[in-house]
């Protein structure tokens, strides 16, 4: 097959074999195309237009392997829930790592593709809902400048996967910075071989800090590198009301991408202590605690480096400690300024943070939206009708206005910030289950429509409106599931 644009330069081949199973995607009986990701593609360098709609198919199920893909399953553990397991690509493939025209490295994945070494009893294959929810999902996040890994294509197998009923079987090509988690890591230490964790470290900088490759301490540096990424990922996770659902240590990519949508969701009512995930029974992954669990999967990490972070293992202790414990301050300044600017404050005020709490607590209290509380305030008059006819909003709203006038740019700067930190659409829950139910019963154009609403999320269209109601009570979405 010709390369389509494909330039593969596969480093993740050049670590020890201990970290990967070299292995071709399973062929599939009758796949078909359902999406294809066009402006993905031209950012990437690729033209599938030469293709036939079959031989597409073909492509994106694995049937057929393009030129200089050499495929791979990755082996790497995690703490699920707390409880430390052995995993690995147990459903997906690296197709190999591909070189956009702009000299950015891309992993290619395929998720759904068949059994692996990984498996551990499992089909290896995926169902066409969860599969497009990942693309809604994904492309979503993509378009509210959220880092993410992309979707480019989903495609039907032409077979069955049975799950609690038969679901009709999909396989999702997934387009990340790399797929490197702290999972990795946490494999690469039960090996017990000190090289292997050392090369990892050295690749993983190599492939996402090169700036931090003169350092005098590497692994201090890359420990302190991830932490930021992951403080700088949760806050925008928090801007939107994004809730992850499954934040496992192998869900923690070091790129600072948020990866694997499984019982993700967005919050409709604020309320913290939101949960949207099936599996997720004590609330561990809750909206709220999403900056905690961070913190606690970035310990796990900072486990594994304690051999090559100093050759005196207490020491190596404590410089760890010492960069965990800059977390919360970390966080709480990215926390504070994301809030801020959604408040159209350019500027610092002493009275900034409780006008931040007493909103929140407000807004919990009325059961208030969250995404459309703060698109409403960019109203040049206070917002009218319920919950905003509330005495406590009211003066809350004067103090806001009042802050806002001491502002050194004028309302017109504060609007431009409010609007493009604060969505005016988001892939509501409800919206997404109505879409995906009519995909998987052969209807995409509740889907296409769905994408086409979530494209330039911060612009307030007319057109935007059934994308931006809260669900009415019989259409709440009350559970997400993983989609395994």
């Amino acid at each position: 097959m010709t390369s389509l644009g494909f330039q593969f330069d596969n480093t993740y081949l050049d670590l020890p074999e201990a970290l990967y199973s070299k292995l071709s995607p399973v062929p599939v009986t009758k796949p078909e195309m359902v999406i294809l990701n066009l402006p993905l593609a031209i950012e990437m360098g690729l033209d599938f237009s030469g293709m036939s709609p079959d031989e597409q198919a073909a492509l994106f199920a694995g049937n057929v392997v393009p030129d200089g893909a050499e495929p791979l399953a990755q082996a790497y553990a995690g703490h699920q829930f707390g409880h430390f397991t052995i995993l690995g690509d147990g459903r997906a493939i690296v197709l190999g790592e591909h070189v956009t025209p702009s000299g950015q490295r891309l992993d290619v994945q395929f998720k759904g593709s068949g059994r692996t070494p990984y498996s551990r009893g499992g089909d290896g294959r995926a169902a066409l809902g969860p599969m497009l929810r990942e693309y809604v999902i994904s492309e979503a996040m993509h378009a509210l400048k959220v880092p993410t890994t992309r979707s480019l294509a989903v495609v039907t197998t032409g077979e069955q996967v049975h799950r609690e009923t038969d679901l009709p079987g999909a396989i999702l090509t997934r387009i990340g910075s790399s797929h490197l988690r702290v999972g990795t890591f946490q494999y690469a230490v039960m090996q017990q071989d000190k090289g292997i964790l050392e090369s990892l470290v050295y690749y993983t900088i190599e492939r996402h800090f090169p700036s931090i490759k003169r350092a005098a301490n590497k692994t201090l540096s890359l420990l302190e590198a991830v932490l930021e990424k992951q403080a700088d990922l949760v806050a925008h996770w928090m801007r939107v009301g994004f809730i992850h659902g499954v934040m496992n240590t192998d869900n923690v990519a070091l790129s600072g991408e948020t990866i694997d949508y499984g019982p993700c969701a967005f919050m409709d009512a604020f309320d913290p202590g939101t949960v949207f995930s099936s599996i997720d029974h004590k609330g561990r992954y809750a909206f709220a605690n999403q900056p905690s669990i961070t913190q606690w999967n970035l310990a796990r990490f900072a486990e594994t480096l304690l051999p090559i972070l100093d050759e005196d293992i207490k020491h190596a202790s404590e410089i760890a400690e010492q960069v965990l414990r800059s977390f919360g301050p970390l966080y709480k300044e990215k926390w504070f300024s994301m809030m801020r600017a959604k408040l159209g404050f350019t500027g610092e005020r002493e009275e900034d943070e409780s006008l931040v709490t007493d909103l929140l607590d407000w807004m919990h209290g009325a059961e208030a939206d969250y995404t459309n509380t703060f698109r409403d305030l960019t109203q040049d008059e206070p917002p009218q009708g319920k919950p905003y006819d509330d005495k406590a909003f009211l003066s809350w709203h004067a103090r806001w206005r009042e802050r806002l006038a001491q502002e050194e740019n004028d309302m017109e700067a504060s609007l431009a910030l409010m609007n493009a930190s604060n969505p005016a659409v988001i892939p509501r829950n409800h919206k997404v289950e109505q879409a995906l139910d009519a995909a998987t019963n052969g209807d995409l154009q509740p889907m296409r429509d769905l994408l086409a609403g979530l494209e330039n999320p911060y612009e307030g269209r007319t057109a935007l409106t059934p994308y931006q109601s809260p669900p009415k009570p019989e259409e709440r979405v009350r559970q997400t599931f993983c989609g395994t």
